[in-house]
């Protein structure tokens, strides 16, 4: 079994069991409640008195490290099940709920998870949408589902942030393993969940981009917009629209979606 080329560092962690008494069938995302690097989530599971690890970990400038080969079993969703079958991955996040990653953390945590797919014989990623039905499905041959920390301890791992992106996960790295490819593809616009990423910098008039469309879709959601109006563009008209919905939110009106800003629509529409 080959790990990732996808690794920049390697950091093993005495933390493990070797080698995993499972075939892969299951990944499991974490978040890593902090915006570290690939090195520093690495020098986490370095001590052997830490007791935890993961297979790898992607830093908040999206580079991967190597913390537990493919072959051994990380010590890291406080079930030994679970992790002798999944390959696990922290992620670097915020520190508070709802963990929120960056794109480029996202990003690379969709190419990470089709790579450990095609190098496994899995042709497809599944999610159920809860515990009871992923727990109680036996993966059919070239499958695998994801898993969350949550279902196997009492914590909130991966955040919620992450956990309500699973379907869009698996949608994703479904695409590329069929050989089609991310860019340009069409979101499902619905009012419950942004399938856009949030952005890390400051959204005004003359944005494009996915940070833009993670912006309208708010604005969308304020009834400041229609769907035609999620265009990747922050012209005139979602300009206006931002300040609007400052002034509605009690927010200083500058047409500028900051930190601020983003954190009360965040928390305003995104669950």
């Amino acid at each position: 079994m080959s790990n990732s080329t996808l690794v920049s560092c390697k950091m093993i962690s005495p933390n493990k069991n070797r080698p995993r008494n499972h075939k892969v069938d299951r990944i499991t995302p974490h978040c890593v409640v902090g915006q570290l690097s690939a090195k520093a989530i690495g020098n986490c599971f370095i001590s052997s008195n830490r007791k935890a690890s993961c297979n790898y970990g992607i830093g908040s400038d999206g580079k991967v490290v190597l913390v537990v080969d493919e072959k051994d079993r990380s010590w890291c969703s406080s079930s030994s099940s679970n992790d002798n079958r999944a390959v696990t991955i922290e992620c670097a996040s915020e520190k508070t709920a709802p963990y929120a990653m960056n794109n480029i953390v996202y990003e690379t945590l969709i190419k990470l998870c089709a790579d450990i797919c095609r190098r496994n014989g899995i042709k497809k990623l599944l999610w159920f949408g809860s515990k009871e039905k992923t727990l109680a499905y036996v993966p059919k041959s070239g499958e695998a589902v994801l898993t969350a920390h949550r279902w196997f301890a009492n914590k909130s791992c991966p955040g919620d942030w992450l956990y309500s992106r699973y379907g869009d996960v698996a949608e994703r790295v479904n695409k590329l393993l069929s050989g089609n490819k991310l860019e340009g593809q069409e979101h499902t616009i619905t009012p419950n969940f942004n399938p856009f990423m949030e952005p890390t910098v400051n959204v005004k008039k003359g944005t494009e981009g996915e940070g833009a469309k993670w912006v309208q879709w708010c604005l969308w959601r304020f009834g400041l917009l229609d769907k035609a109006g999620i265009d990747g563009v922050i012209g005139p008209k979602s300009e206006a629209a931002i300040s609007v919905a400052q002034k509605r939110l009690g927010l200083k009106v500058d047409g500028i979606v900051g930190k601020n800003t983003r954190q009360t629509f965040k928390h305003t529409f995104i669950k």
